[in-house]
């Protein structure tokens, strides 16, 4: 889709592109790897905008209704990414398309309307300047009341660095990281709408059904906890652990802060039941309702536990309301709630430090734990409201506009604030941390549970990695790291990883009933380790090497100094050369020709 022209153009996908990348984040980070150039601004018409499904997408597979989106991001200038649950990819897949792929600039606000093999584009005029939930509303009312939306809200508009894109259906689940929301708003396209009706195409249904039917009752037993209590009812536990970012990641322990933002407060509180991404089993998402007090009223999808690290610890706000207010709002004008959160705990130390003034703030009062401020923040931010203008930027930019050793506590790699997980905690996260294409990211290896005790026999990885040792820590990164990347190829969520209840044999079992093919194990995985490669090199492509892949001076240098917490500064040079020796890297961090060539990427030299 050419949004300058107009022109759309629908074609078959390639069964050699298929077979190499699958789908998925695969197929789109080739399709901008092919379409932009070094040159290419992000906020810029050129810039190519990809959302891809995967084979399990609209299948019954549990947790497989998912979508990954794709494009040069505005807030790092590196690969962005964002991967995202809901309905919007089913609608997608049953309308008969594996994906979308838009570039230029329309010259007044449109939207994409995709139902059935047919695809129109339409005039959004009417809504531009709405939030993702109204224009929703709007946006069913003109094509399909079952339709899902993904739409952007103002901070899209207003191209805030780290803008989201809400994926409107029955819930709201957003594409949430690096700037994907700001890509849209870049383009004039306010939104993507899609509702299908026709039947996938399988090469085993029966089969396949059969095995998923079988394996659903042990998926629900282990993944009871996220049914109960949401991915919120981490928080008590991760900030015993030492896991939970506290104060801009300053802090060591907030015991009574934590309780009262709790899963299990908000369970016990203002729950009123929980949700779904379509067809899934485990419903680890959360409704709330607040009856009394400033937010009295709000009936909306509750906080998962990034949001509550980082608008409740890093800002050592202990309101669960207010977090379930900022929340809303996020989604409403769709930001990024990781970033979000993550830029406010920022402002307040630059304010605390008179890098930030009142007068910059308008009379704010921008402290620590100042539950008022930070749902302001979150309405400035995404309206480039003053000092909301420069938090807008991210924490990298915005401390470098600041100056005056701002960047010492911008805690960021590559320009992207990391996920509420301390990688002084954990080790796999650490090396993940400095490593993954997009920046601070967990999910790229989603390490942390494996610390904690799940296992990936097939890939070697039967025992958890020790805490705070060297040995075997890259191996079991980089394993980890192509694992997952298959993952948002195919495409599924890593809950389903949880207890073990879906392996990776299983997987592969479920991908050949899929598409009629017989691949192993290993076959499958060097598909994650091909991409993971190919999105390394797209960065090296823009100068990214050893010298990016560093964890910002906070988890450096301040050890947390508890006891209890026992955690340790991650040696993060030491693990870059295990890394880089295990990936087939050279010593700044760049494949080399024979790693590309042993995985078919040697056109990426030339």
């Amino acid at each position: 889709m050419n949004l300058s022209t107009g022109e759309i153009d629908i074609e078959p996908l390639d069964d050699a592109l298929f077979r190499k990348y699958i789908g998925g984040v695969g197929i789109a980070a080739k399709f901008i790897h092919d379409e932009t150039t070094p040159e290419t601004g992000p906020l810029s018409p050129e810039n190519v905008l990809a959302s891809f499904t995967g084979p399990f997408t609209g299948t019954r597979i549990p947790s497989s209704s998912r979508n990954h989106v794709v494009a040069l991001s505005p807030q790092t200038g590196i690969f962005g990414e964002a991967n995202v649950g809901g309905s919007w990819g089913v609608q997608l897949k049953r309308s008969g398309f594996d994906g979308v792929v838009i570039t230029g600039k329309s010259a007044t606000p449109v939207y994409l309307w995709i139902s059935d093999e047919k695809v129109e584009l339409r005039d959004a005029s009417p809504i531009w300047g709405q939030d993702a939930f109204d224009a929703a509303e709007w946006l069913r009312g003109e094509t399909d009341k079952r339709a899902t939306a993904a739409v952007i809200g103002q901070a899209g508009e207003n191209q805030v660095r780290y803008a989201s894109i809400p994926h409107v259906g029955k819930i709201v689940r957003s594409a949430g990281r690096t700037g994907m929301g700001a890509v849209m708003g870049s383009k004039n396209l306010k939104a993507m709408v899609a509702y299908g009706t026709m039947p996938l195409l399988l090469a085993d249904e029966d089969a396949l059904n059969a095995s998923v039917k079988s394996l659903v009752p042990h998926v629900r037993d282990a993944t009871d906890d996220f049914r109960r209590y949401g991915t919120s009812g981490g928080v008590e536990k991760y900030e015993y652990i030492g896991n939970f970012p506290i104060k801009n990641w300053q802090g060591s322990r907030w015991k009574e802060g934590a309780e009262k933002i709790s899963g299990v407060r908000m369970h016990d509180t203002i729950l009123t039941g929980n949700k779904s991404c379509r067809g899934c089993v485990i419903s680890c998402v959360r409704h709330v309702k607040i009856e009394e007090g400033p937010y009295a009223g709000l009936d909306t999808d509750g906080p998962e536990y990034e949001t509550i690290g980082t608008l409740g610890g890093e800002c050592l706000v202990d309101d669960l309301d207010a977090i379930c207010k900022a929340n809303e709002l996020c989604n409403r004008y769709g930001l990024d709630t990781i970033s979000t959160g993550a830029a406010i705990a920022f402002g307040m130390e630059a304010y605390e430090k008179g890098l930030i003034t009142k007068e910059d703030t308008e009379g704010l009062e921008l402290v620590w734990g100042n539950a008022e401020a930070m749902v302001e923040m979150v309405h400035r931010i995404a309206k480039g409201e003053n000092v909301g203008k420069l938090l807008g930027l991210g924490t990298k930019k915005a401390a470098e506009v600041l100056g005056r050793n701002a960047i010492e506590f911008s805690v960021q790699v590559k320009g992207l604030e990391p996920s509420a997980h301390d990688p002084r905690r954990f080790w796999t996260q650490a090396l993940s941390y400095a490593t993954a294409a997009r920046g601070a990211c967990h999910n790229r290896s989603w390490g942390h549970p494996y610390e904690l005790g799940l296992s990936l026999p097939e890939l070697g990885l039967d025992k958890p990695q020790k805490s705070y040792e060297l040995e075997g820590l890259a191996e079991y990164v980089a394993k980890l790291q192509n694992f997952q990347t298959l993952n948002d190829t195919l495409v599924i969520c890593r809950f389903a990883q949880v207890g073990s209840a879906v392996s990776l044999a299983k997987t592969v079992e479920w991908y050949n009933m899929i598409t009629g093919f017989d691949l192993s194990v290993e076959e499958l995985v060097v598909v994650g380790e091909r991409i993971f490669n190919l999105k390394r090199m797209f960065n090296v492509r823009l100068g990214i090497s050893r010298k990016d892949d560093f964890l910002p001076p906070r988890f450096m240098t301040l050890n947390r100094k508890d006891k209890e917490l026992n955690t340790q500064l991650p040696p993060i040079g030491e693990m870059l050369g295990d890394f880089y020796e295990y990936r087939g890297w050279d010593e700044i961090g760049i494949p080399t020709e024979e790693k590309l060539a042993e995985l078919e990427l040697s056109e990426l030299n030339a």
